[in-house]
């Protein structure tokens, strides 16, 4: 096989989980932006999903969120999502929304929210028997916003607690994926804020525990594909949250901020075998103000074309230059790779899967985003929150 039959190959094996959330109206933390043919619920949420893999070819999972998609039949919704192409994938906890939280969930110093939360978690697993998802995603709001608040120490016992009690309830196919987040809501400590942290927890609980990757959970200027790289050679790469960010938080689409950035990472992810191992990619944006599907499907095709580059990276001339200590020769080969127009092989690619070589003119003409709009009418819109 051509090096070039060998970079379309990979691509054509790729896939990008894209979020049930996504679909729904999101906003900033101060207005949401409703949107017309917004999905009703998660049935309509997977509908949507559906145009995005029919166009791109390489979206064939959604994520749920629990209990924004909670359904009285998980198995069905199961079956909907196979009738359309799609499979159902992580299942997303939300201990962070009840008023019982405000103090924090599994870190929480009174043991019945602890337990609330607990069992929150392993309904979330129970979800996941029923849906045949393999992953549970984690996120924790916990933390504290002044000093003495609470034991830092103690928060920790209660989190590895918490944690070591879902890992029993997993399945032999089943993995925990833990993410972090640097601050927010907590401002003084938050409880899970590095890749540090949730690495320490996810080695003493076992290899059905990984960590997830949020690219906008860091502080600017953070080498998140050393932390890439690391995590790969530890085995211990879940997954990733795949996003842009400016300032504080993750809500733009991936590779808007920084496309160098995230030709970065998967260049460390194609080093380190993850492209073919079972890392997760999934994207984790808030579309406040641009369309919801054309915007998922631009950030698909943003993380392909990041993908298409870092295959593209010379790897012999790359480590002879290395070697050698060859600074700018080595530096001048990532370059060169990065400055590639990948955009002709992409649609190579997607004419060999029977695709459209362009999704977002595809989509444009597939008069879906009128469809939409003039059927789903009444009800209530899925938004952030619900």
């Amino acid at each position: 096989m051509t090096e070039r039959a060998a970079v379309k190959a990979a691509l054509k094996t790729q896939a990008v989980e894209t979020p049930s959330w996504a679909y729904g109206n999101s906003g900033t933390r101060f207005k949401v932006f409703a949107q017309q043919g917004v999905p009703r619920d998660p049935m309509e949420k997977l509908d949507d999903a559906a145009k995005v893999h029919e166009f791109t070819g390489v979206a064939p999972t959604v994520a749920l969120h629990i209990p924004w998609d909670t359904v009285d039949d998980y198995a069905a919704l199961a079956r909907h999502a196979e009738d359309r192409g799609l499979r159902l994938g992580a299942i997303n906890s939300n201990t962070f929304q009840d008023d019982d939280y405000r103090l924090g969930s599994v870190c929480h110093p009174d043991a019945s929210v602890r337990r609330k939360a607990v069992d929150h978690l392993l309904e979330c697993v129970d979800i996941m028997d029923a849906t045949g998802s393999k992953d549970l995603k984690l996120w924790f709001a916990d933390g504290t916003n002044y000093p003495g608040q609470d034991d830092i120490r103690a928060r920790q016992d209660r989190l590895a607690e918490a944690l070591a009690e879902v890992y029993e309830r997993l399945g032999d196919d089943q993995r925990m994926l833990l993410e972090y987040k640097l601050f927010e809501p907590a401002f003084y400590t938050t409880d899970v804020p590095d890749w540090g942290t949730a690495y320490a927890h996810c080695l003493r609980l076992g290899p059905k525990a990984r960590v997830v990757v949020d690219t906008g959970h860091h502080a600017p200027g953070t080498n998140i594909e050393f932390i890439v790289a690391t995590l790969l050679r530890e085995g211990k790469l879940g997954g990733f949250d795949f996003n842009s960010r400016f300032y504080a938080d993750d809500d733009l689409m991936a590779g808007a901020a920084d496309p160098f950035q995230l030709f970065r990472i998967m260049y460390e992810v194609v080093r380190g075998g993850g492209l073919s191992g079972d890392v997760a990619f999934m994207l984790d944006q808030c579309h406040n103000v641009e369309s919801k599907i054309p915007a998922i499907v631009r950030s698909v095709m943003n993380v392909q074309e990041a993908t298409a580059k870092a295959l593209l990276v010379d790897r012999d001339a790359l480590g002879a230059a290395q070697r050698a200590g060859d600074v700018l020769g080595a530096n001048a080969v990532l370059m060169d790779a990065f400055s590639t127009d990948v955009r002709p092989l992409l649609r190579e690619v997607r004419e060999e899967m029977g695709l459209d070589p362009d999704p977002m003119a595809a989509y444009a003409r597939s008069g879906w985003a009128e469809k939409i709009v003039a059927e789903r009418v009444g009800g209530e819109q899925a938004g952030w929150g619900a």
